[in-house]
């Protein structure tokens, strides 16, 4: 195991090393995707993968996804607490404990200089009412992570709910959540999100127009992989 961030030349190599700094510690990143159906529905290798293999080497990137469609944040955040109903019987932090069993089978003993947690999440939540709850509900995963990965320096990218329900009639707390999804990720120096209001258009029932369905098309799925690899490339370079 090499830990990047306390590495030294080996000397045979030094005069190499002092010619080309950038050869003697090319910085390691490791991205951590997650979410509900439009995170399950999207292939890194496709557009996310390719995008930060290009700006940082292919053997500088680690790329982990784990997701689960239809699913609540409660299922990631282990002390997620409504703002008023009791709380869900079991579950709580099950497919966290996933995502990290999987992270840990890819990363391994390796040491990272970054660590980018991609999240594309919300609508079960929209449709639970749950908006009230979910900006410290993000906060409190990102901070779960943080303690277990033992780092402090966590860069964050969200993927804003789309377009599909502006007039809250399906999913009574979809724009709620949406304009939270923007607020904590505008709190943050190490946050950014990504818009999906285009990557949802579909023929509508009919034939005639378009409709904003629930999840993306196969186009929006490869868009969102360069949105949300773009972005975290910003907040690493920044």
């Amino acid at each position: 195991m090499i830990d990047r961030r306390a590495y030294r030349c080996p000397m045979k190599h030094l005069l190499l090393c002092l010619l080309f700094p950038v050869l003697a510690h090319a910085d390691s990143h490791l991205f951590i995707l997650s979410g509900q159906s439009n995170m399950a529905g999207l292939d890194p290798a496709i557009s996310f993968t390719p995008t930060v293999e290009k700006a940082f080497g292919a053997e500088n990137v680690v790329v982990v996804k784990s997701a689960q469609g239809g699913q609540p944040i409660r299922r990631w955040y282990k002390e997620w607490k409504p703002a008023e109903s009791p709380v869900p019987e079991g579950n709580l932090g099950d497919l966290y404990d996933k995502l990290m069993e999987a992270v840990e089978k890819a990363a391994g003993d390796r040491e990272f200089d970054t660590v980018t947690f991609v999240w594309m999440q919300g609508e079960r939540d929209a449709r639970e009412g749950h908006g009230g709850v979910y900006g410290d509900s993000f906060k409190g995963l990102i901070g779960q992570l943080s303690k277990d990965l033992k780092r402090d320096d966590i860069h964050f990218v969200i993927g804003r709910l789309s377009d599909f329900d502006m007039e809250d009639q399906r999913y009574p707390h979809w724009t709620k959540v949406r304009d939270v999804q923007v607020a904590v990720a505008e709190s943050s120096p190490r946050g950014a999100w990504v818009d999906t209001d285009d990557l949802n258009d579909k023929p509508a029932k009919g034939g005639e127009g378009t409709r904003n369905d629930l999840h993306y098309t196969k186009e929006g799925y490869r868009i969102l992989g360069e949105r949300f690899a773009e972005a975290a490339i910003k907040l690493i370079r920044e």
